[in-house]
C-alpha cells in the first residue's frame, strides 16, 4: 500500500508550466505596480520556463511580452515626467 502517487517525470514539466503561469501573472501585474522589479522577473521566469521545456509555451511567451512591456511603460513614464519613477 502506497500513501503517495509515485514520483514521475513529469515533475519537471509541471514546475516548468507553473513558471510559464507566474510569468505571465506577474507581467500582468507588472503593468500596474513594481514594474521595475516584476517586468524582469517575468522575464527570467518565462526563459527558464521555455528552457525547461514547458507544454504553456504561449503563456510563457505572453509573459516574456509582458515582462518588456513593463519595462517599456516604466521608461515612458520615466521620460515623461524626466524622473527615475512614475506616479500618477
Amino acid at each position: 500500500m502506497h500513501l503517495t502517487a509515485p514520483a514521475t517525470a513529469r515533475t519537471g514539466a509541471r514546475d516548468a508550466d507553473g513558471m510559464a503561469v507566474a510569468s505571465f501573472i506577474l507581467g500582468l501585474i507588472g503593468l500596474l505596480v513594481f514594474n521595475v522589479f516584476l517586468g524582469p522577473v517575468a522575464i527570467a521566469l518565462a526563459a527558464a520556463a521555455l528552457w525547461r521545456g514547458t507544454d504553456r509555451k504561449g503563456r510563457a511567451y505572453l509573459g516574456m511580452g509582458l515582462g518588456v512591456a513593463d519595462l517599456l511603460v516604466l521608461l515612458a513614464f520615466m521620460q515623461a515626467d524626466n524622473t527615475l519613477s512614475w506616479s500618477f
